[in-house]
């Protein structure tokens, strides 16, 4: 994090990256002054309502950040950035969206958390668009424009308004993570309660992790005379990117038992913030994350460290529960909708365990067409996760490795018809 007393000073010439934070309510114009090498520009967390006319300057614009500010309308400036790649302004208070403020350069959109009621049919021409996020506004519609965006990848229209599920969505060649539920139109079946675990009855020990929905930590649990260690996750409450706290809980529970998920134990009660929350069985401190989250480049594709690397072996048997994973969650009318390497957690074994649930959806699964196109869907991502697997395999020329390459290909297919439902797949799976 830079100062604005750097800035003013003259002291960030030549940089690249600036990030500025200090309840700012007027653009800097000082900012200006790196106009010739400027590409990545954070002003989240100040009190910003407005940007200048002349912000097309910032010619080698590429990322933009502005969220946690005041504005009400997204600024049309943003069209004049020729290069502009990444636009965040979540957490505004946004309520219109002018046509010429969609830069149509977008690859990445970030409007999570306003109160945006509509958006123009300029978003259309984003035909570079990979990742929207629309999660937590007042959308009663999406443009029919949206359909010529053939490259869109990620899709969040969680906590809207839509009273129509829009089914053109799925004809989208490369849609594979669509997050939809908190909608009028959302499917809501009956969730069966868990056991109550009274908070008092909770220790919390250490902080294990945190993600937008919740904070996940060890605790000891006293119940009964007896004493055992488990996970906690306390849900924030707040409209994530990807949807509400209260459908990813819903989502855990009506998962049920498999092998490849965590095991759930009960359902918090007397929390002294009146939170929600879970308590699930320890995972081993063996088990570690497949993958890393996207990066500013790879966008929608997870990322993974330096060296990686994974036996014909492991890749089967990661595959393999994932796939079984996903075919029980579909028989049960669930998406997952973040199929990602980064949520998925083995050990040196290759055990799987499939995890976050904060973009999981419902849907009806009696309605059969819908069903399978939701599911074709999700083999998408799947494909994404066989891609990147392949990518770390350590033996490229292994007959089961060549196999799952095939079946990579089928599951990324362009053509959604031509995709395998999960029971194929795992069909193939077992003769590889």
């Amino acid at each position: 994090m830079q100062t604005l007393k750097q800035l003013q000073n003259g002291e960030l010439k030549g940089t690249i990256s600036l990030k500025l934070s200090e309840q700012l309510s007027h653009f800097p114009v000082e900012i200006f002054a790196l106009a010739d090498t400027l590409e990545y520009l954070d002003l989240s967390f100040n009190d910003l309502s407005t940007l200048p006319a002349d912000f097309g300057r910032l010619r080698k614009l590429r990322i933009f950040f502005c969220s946690e500010n005041r504005f009400t309308v997204l600024p049309e400036v943003l069209a004049d950035c020729p290069h502009l790649d990444i636009v965040g302004f979540k957490s505004n208070q946004i309520e219109t969206v002018p046509p010429r403020s969609v830069n149509p350069n977008l690859r990445w959109l970030i409007l999570t958390n306003n109160s945006i009621t509509g958006l123009p049919a300029e978003i259309g021409n984003c035909s570079r668009m990979q990742k929207l996020m629309l999660a937590g506004n007042r959308l009663k519609e999406l443009p029919a424009s949206l359909a010529n965006c053939r490259n869109l990848e990620l899709l969040r229209i969680s906590a809207n308004q839509l009273s129509e599920f829009p089914e053109w969505l799925l004809s989208l060649p490369k849609l594979a993570w669509l997050a939809f539920s908190g909608n009028p139109f959302s499917y809501k079946p009956i969730v069966q309660s868990l056991e109550p675990i009274d908070s008092r009855e909770l220790q919390i020990s250490e902080l294990l992790g945190e993600g937008a929905s919740g904070i996940i930590s060890k605790a000891t649990w006293r119940h009964a005379g007896e004493t055992s260690e488990v996970a906690v996750k306390i849900f924030k409450g707040a409209v994530t990117s990807d949807g509400l706290p209260e459908d990813e809980m819903d989502a855990c529970i009506s998962a049920g038992n498999h092998d490849g998920l965590a095991e759930l134990i009960g359902q918090i009660t007397n929390h002294p913030e009146n939170k929600k929350g879970l308590v699930m069985k320890l995972i081993p401190d063996t088990f570690y994350n497949l993958g890393l989250p996207p990066s500013f480049i790879s966008c929608t594709r997870d990322v993974f460290k330096p060296g990686m690397g994974l036996t014909p072996a492991q890749i089967l048997k990661i595959t393999g529960t994932i796939a079984s994973v996903a075919e029980h969650l579909h028989s049960k009318g669930i998406m997952h909708s973040d199929l990602y390497a980064h949520n998925i957690l083995i050990d040196d074994e290759a055990n799987t365990l499939f995890s976050d649930f904060g973009a999981a959806c419902f849907y009806d699964a009696s309605d059969i067409e819908t069903a399978r196109k939701l599911e074709l869907l999700e083999v998408r991502a799947y494909g994404c996760l066989l891609d990147d697997l392949i990518s770390l395999c350590n033996e490229a020329e292994h007959p089961g490795i060549e196999k799952l390459t095939a079946l990579r290909d089928m599951c990324m297919s362009d053509d959604v018809s031509k995709r395998p439902l999960f029971y194929q797949i795992l069909s193939q799976l077992h003769k590889l």
